[in-house]
């Protein structure tokens, strides 16, 4: 469907009338002042106002007089006059004449605005509600609204040197009486003044949606353009029918851009960006995407330089490739963008710049530029720097001193590597590198898995990191923790303002903006309570945390000239990993305890049982050993949940605690390694899916000391527990059977048994949990491969 706007000019909401651009202007980054044009070009407008249409009768006679008013002040001030009304009354004067005229009209004709109570900035009349566009910080815009009336009482100030006798009257006429009341849009009509065409196949009928846009204050076009191509080109507005859904539902015009539609003729595909699409085509898009920047001396696939040849440009220790991402929900931003200096061979010196939003190529702005002078080829990327992020190269580069800037970009920091969705091995690829292993088939198999793009890909897509553009899983020891560093104080200020007023609110996005730019995502959103942040935060960071450590250890395999590859990076993992015989008791052991404490994992209305695959016996280098565990006092042994991109990590470096403590699932007990007694509980984390229903379950053996503590509500402050390193006992609201518990080899007690009520029935575990605050009292042992099932499906084998 195509929508215009119908309202009369004086009356539109200027500042939003800046929001949606052309595509050119977009890609040109001129949107991004939240103020209009000079001129009334063909751009679409995206909010309303109160005027014009059907909306023009319930504005009564004060529109009428305004309008009339506005028409005199055009004749009787300038617009430098206006401006200097503006500046006398504490009021924002920047931007271009069309916001002035507008402005000062809006504030002699109806009283001057209050400031932003969240921010401090200067509140403007939408047409629908007053609303703040002011900088919160500078990650975040304002986004505070009211449909309260914000005029101050004060008498209006006119500059002495202005002497124009129909304005002093004015002013004068209310320094004993009320400004007028601002008529808004009624809060049921959110398309007044927009002029909407049904076109194509919908949901509902096209006279449903006519009756359903006029009943809302919009109006339907007769006469309905042919092509979406031509009304394109003519910057008219094409959106989804999601969007007159949601503009009725939310009872606002929703902005236009989030919902644009783009042909099927677009040069590279359809075209529709990711953060548009429904979240499982989304999510298979994504799967498919190759990846075009895999760390610091990636070139960008997208230059068409890495056939010739090309390298990334260093000079003087300074690697000049650049990644870039800004996350500002309140503009609407969520854009990343790259500039690389690219040499290819006989010394020519190329300049790619690529900016955009994840999963929208056919609208980035992109180039690629050949520089015969290399002086100048390095002021230009240093510039672009300069220009993207408010900030200077070299500090950054040498240094790494940076400083956010308003509506400025921030870099990603890279590591010098490979990340390990490119320089893991392809599905093609793994099964030849498995024939030629030298290692156990079952070995192998597992190397197989964990050598793999896949599982990387996989736990990326889940979580919306999965940009192609951007290597998050090669980020720089740095970035990570900086990510840590704003984890927590993201942590503290929810524990300080849990209130979830206006600044309450604003505080929770502009924490949400700094995450999401740190952390690109295809889908950011405002994050607002404790569990939000452990599922989104917390858990991605570690994820992302152990991703890059698997990146490092994996390296470049595509390209390996070792005849078995698996083999070389089995070494590099520095443990022992060995397959149980089916028939040893070690294995029945294992089996028995899984199916004891195993209960049907449920996701909405699907339970998912597992089976056991294959079991393998650990033995870590880094972390403590076995041998090491087993010599302490009250030894357990428990079940470890964990995804399997978290699993190479964990091999090679040993369990680490929790990345800090939360008030939510997994992250309750603080700076911990949190085991359970049942395999129900470390199966919610397997994080696996029907279409790969594989995954990992370890058992750990923990020491817990000479004294265990018992909860039955986790502490808010876990500090002590953590610095006395004692180990805490979360009782669930269920737990194994003791009178089936027994003792393994070395005096390793296994809790195996059915699950059974607690008794603690108001506790906020499911099941028991065990927090061990010293990674040395902590060794894995066994690593259980297992398959989940959906119960109760049915396969269908009629064709």
């Amino acid at each position: 469907m195509k929508v215009r706007e119908t309202r009369s000019h004086s009356h539109s909401s200027l500042e939003e009338e800046g929001k949606v651009a052309t595509r050119k202007q977009k890609a040109e980054g001129k949107a991004h002042d939240g103020e209009p044009p000079a001129s009334r070009s063909k751009k679409a407008k995206s909010t309303d106002s109160e005027d014009g249409g059907d909306g023009a009768k319930s504005a009564g006679s004060t529109t009428a007089e305004f309008d009339e008013f506005c028409r005199a002040t055009r004749e009787h001030l300038s617009v430098e006059q206006m401006r200097r009304i503006l500046e006398a009354n504490d009021q924002d004067s920047s931007g271009p004449d069309d916001a002035i005229v507008y402005r000062c009209q809006d504030m002699l004709f109806y009283g001057a605005l209050e400031k932003c109570p969240v921010c401090g900035y200067q509140l403007n009349c939408t047409g629908s509600n007053y609303a703040c566009k002011g900088a919160y910080s500078e990650w975040t815009t304002c986004t505070y609204t009211t449909r309260d009336s914000p005029r101050e009482k004060q008498v209006l100030k006119v500059p002495h040197e202005i002497k124009d006798p129909m304005v002093l009257d004015w002013v004068k006429d209310h320094e004993s009486k009320p400004y007028p009341q601002r008529p808004l849009t009624p809060a049921d009509k959110p398309l007044v003044g927009m002029m909407i065409s049904l076109s194509g196949r919908l949901s509902r009928t096209h006279q449903y949606w006519r009756e359903q846009i006029e009943k809302h204050g919009g109006k339907v076009s007769n006469t309905v353009q042919a092509k979406v191509v031509e009304a394109m080109e003519s910057n008219i507005p094409v959106v989804r029918e999601a969007w007159l859904l949601d503009s009725i539902q939310k009872q606002a015009a929703q902005p236009l851009d989030a919902y644009d539609v783009v042909s099927d003729l677009a040069p590279e595909g359809k075209g529709i960006p990711w953060d548009k699409q429904d979240p499982g085509e989304e999510a298979l898009e994504s799967l498919t995407a190759e990846l075009k920047l895999y760390g610091k001396r990636g070139v960008h696939k997208d230059s068409k330089l890495v056939d010739q040849g090309g390298v990334i440009f260093e000079k003087d220790g300074v690697i000049y490739n650049c990644a870039f991402s800004i996350c500002d929900q309140g503009r609407g931003l969520n854009e990343y963008c790259i500039t690389q200096l690219i040499m290819v061979p006989e010394n020519k010196l190329h300049l790619f710049y690529k900016k955009g939003r994840v999963g929208d190529d056919p609208r980035v702005e992109e180039r690629v530029e050949e520089f015969p002078d290399t002086d100048d080829a390095i002021r230009e990327f240093v510039r672009l720097f300069e220009e993207l992020t408010g900030n200077e190269f070299e500090p950054w580069e040498r240094e790494k001193k940076f400083e956010k800037r308003s509506l400025k970009f921030h870099p990603i920091d890279m590591e010098d590597g490979f990340d390990v969705r490119y320089g893991g091995l392809g599905v093609r690829q793994l099964g030849v590198a498995a024939a030629h292993c030298k290692l156990d088939p079952l070995v192998a198999n597992f190397m197989k898995v964990f050598c793999s793009q896949e599982v990387y890909r996989y736990a990326l897509m889940e979580m919306g990191l999965d940009s192609p553009d951007l290597p998050v899983g090669m980020v720089s020891d740095l970035h990570l923790k900086r990510c840590e560093e704003l984890l927590l104080q993201f942590r503290d200020c929810l524990k300080t303002n849990p209130e979830s007023d206006d600044k309450g609110n604003m505080m929770r996005l502009d924490f949400s903006n700094r995450w999401f730019t740190m952390m690109h995502s295809s889908r950011p959103f405002t994050i607002r309570d404790f569990e939000e942040l452990a599922d989104h935060a917390a858990a991605a960071f570690e994820t992302v945390r152990d991703i890059t450590v698997a990146s490092r250890l994996i390296g470049d395999m595509t390209d390996a000239t070792l005849d078995d590859p698996l083999s070389d990076r089995y070494k590099k993992l520095g443990c022992s990993v060995t397959p149980l015989d089916k028939e040893s008791d070690d294995y029945s052991m294992v089996v028995k305890y899984l199916e004891k404490t195993y209960e049907p994992v449920k996701l909405g209305d699907v339970s998912y049982g597992v089976t056991v695959e294959n079991i393998f016996a650990v033995e870590t280098n880094e972390g403590p050993s076995y041998d090491d565990v087993k010599k302490l006092p009250n030894k357990v042994l428990l079940w470890c949940g964990t995804r399997s991109s978290n699993l190479m990590r964990h091999l090679y470096k040993g369990f680490v605690p929790a990345a800090c403590s939360i008030p939510a699932p997994g992250y309750m007990f603080g700076k911990a390694i949190v085991c359970s007694d049942a395999a129900a509980e470390a199966a919610r984390y397997g994080f696996t899916a029907i279409d790969r229903p594989e995954g990992f379950l370890v058992l750990a053996v923990a020491s817990l000391g000479d004294e265990i503590t018992e909860m039955n509500n986790m502490p808010e402050d876990t500090k002590s527990l953590e610095e006395e390193k004692k180990a805490v006992k979360g009782v669930g609201r269920k737990k194994t059977d003791e009178s089936e518990h027994f003792t393994w080899k070395d005096d390793v007690k296994v809790p195996c048994g059915q699950l059974i009520s607690s008794g603690h029935d108001d506790s906020p575990l499911e099941y028991n949990e065990y927090a061990t605050y010293d990674p040395s009292q902590v060794s894995i042992r066994f690593l259980v491969g297992v398959s989940y099932e959906e119960k109760g499906m049915e396969m269908d084998t009629a064709e």
